[in-house]
C-alpha cells in the first residue's frame, strides 16, 4: 500500500468515526465513556494523518 492511499485510508476512518461520534451524542442515554474513547481513536488518526502528511 502506497503512502497516500494508506493516509486516504486514515481520512476515511476519521470520517467514520466523526459521524459515529455526532450519532451518539445525539442519542439520549449514549455511554460517555464509549464517546470518550471514540475521540481519542478520532485524535490517534488526527495525528497518525499529520505525521505521515508532513513526512
Amino acid at each position: 500500500m502506497s503512502l497516500t492511499s494508506h493516509v486516504e485510508e486514515l481520512r476515511k476512518k476519521h470520517e467514520a468515526l466523526s459521524a459515529q461520534v455526532e450519532e451518539a451524542q445525539r442519542s439520549p442515554g449514549y455511554d460517555d465513556l464509549a464517546i470518550a474513547s471514540m475521540k481519542k481513536q478520532k485524535l490517534h488518526l488526527k495525528e497518525e494523518i499529520s505525521r505521515l502528511s508532513a513526512g
